[in-house]
């Protein structure tokens, strides 16, 4: 057997002895091939090593220092060589050399840590719990329709207590809502009564946060100043956005004094164009708070539903005023 970085030199089985500029220690080269003829003048061979070890190499890349870059450049290379060598144009190339700069570029992104990886575990649990509560279509009940046809409907699981649905139609396209959803998140407090203030805590990935909530206190006061702390991730899917959330913890956000921490969760909004008519979009919004204290349920369950109401409420209005509307 040889390694594709120096063929001359044949190695014991699945070893490469790490000399002459092959970047990989001894014993860790992925790309000893099973033959003796050159790996990299081999054109049926090559796309199929370049899979195996964007799949196989990829952690081991990632943590080994001062390896990532090198290996990138040297799969760059080899596919110039075998460009040249080419006498027409070379599909198979090209593929191989658009997934070898995509994973080039996913080499030099900064690993994630445990707690990371954590936080981005809880946003995947979120989702997937808050999908299935939505998938089951039994066991609703109507809590509230406005006369133009938004709709509260609530039930009561055994392991979550509560939850509320909320079903709206907004009469602008899906990206305008995702984007003042998700992109403008720390601007809620601008136009939502319910919410007092948003922060970003922290970014993991480009599809996971941690987010502060202050909740702005109703009218009466009859619920007192209440926080959160969350976990939220967002997932497209074809032309549907779901964007999923549940409490967490985070070091740069104890308790706050003068705040009684809530929790919430499982909990996501689901976006989707309206069938037939792709210039608006159909919310569905899936709603679990736990506020604590000793507040009635009866007064709970008023204070939420109404939430979601005056939500989609005021949501239009900050969508028809960015429209110029």
């Amino acid at each position: 057997m040889r390694c594709c970085w120096h063929p001359q030199r044949p190695t014991a089985p699945g070893r490469c002895m790490g000399r002459w500029g092959c970047p990989w220690p001894p014993g860790h080269c992925l790309f000893v091939a099973a033959t003796r003829t050159e790996l990299h003048c081999t054109a049926e061979m090559l796309p199929a090593t370049f899979k195996l070890c964007a799949a196989i190499s990829y952690q081991h890349l990632r943590n080994v220092t001062g390896l990532r870059r090198q290996a990138a450049v040297a799969i760059s290379q080899e596919l110039s060589k075998l460009s040249c060598r080419s006498t027409g144009p070379s599909t198979w190339i090209s593929q191989v050399r658009r997934r070898s700069s995509l994973l080039s570029s996913r080499l030099e992104e900064k690993p994630f840590s445990e707690m990371e990886m954590s936080y981005i575990k809880q946003g995947e649990e979120a989702l997937q719990k808050s999908l299935s509560i939505l998938g089951d279509q039994e066991g609703w009940k109507t809590e509230t329709v406005a006369d133009n046809g938004d709709k509260v409907l609530s039930k009561v699981l055994p392991d979550v207590g509560k939850v509320f649905r909320l079903e709206v139609v907004v009469d602008q396209p899906l990206d305008a809502v995702y984007s003042e959803l998700v992109d403008n998140m720390e601007q809620m407090g601008d136009w939502n009564p319910s919410v007092k203030e948003v922060k970003i805590l922290q970014r993991v990935g480009k599809d996971t946060l941690i987010t502060h909530e202050t909740a702005a206190a109703p009218p009466g006061n009859i619920v007192g100043p209440r926080d959160f702390v969350s976990v939220r991730c967002s997932r497209r899917r074809g032309s549907t956005c779901v964007l999923a959330g549940m409490s967490t913890t985070h070091g740069a956000m104890p308790e706050q004094q003068g705040f009684i921490r809530a929790e919430n969760g499982p909990t996501c909004m689901v976006l989707r164009p309206l069938a037939g008519s792709p210039s608006q979009t159909k919310l569905t919004w899936l709603l679990s708070i736990d506020l604590k204290g000793w507040l009635p349920k009866t007064i709970i369950n008023q204070v939420l539903s109404q939430t979601q109401v005056d939500f989609a409420k005021h949501l239009r209005q900050r969508m028809a005023r960015a429209a110029g509307c």
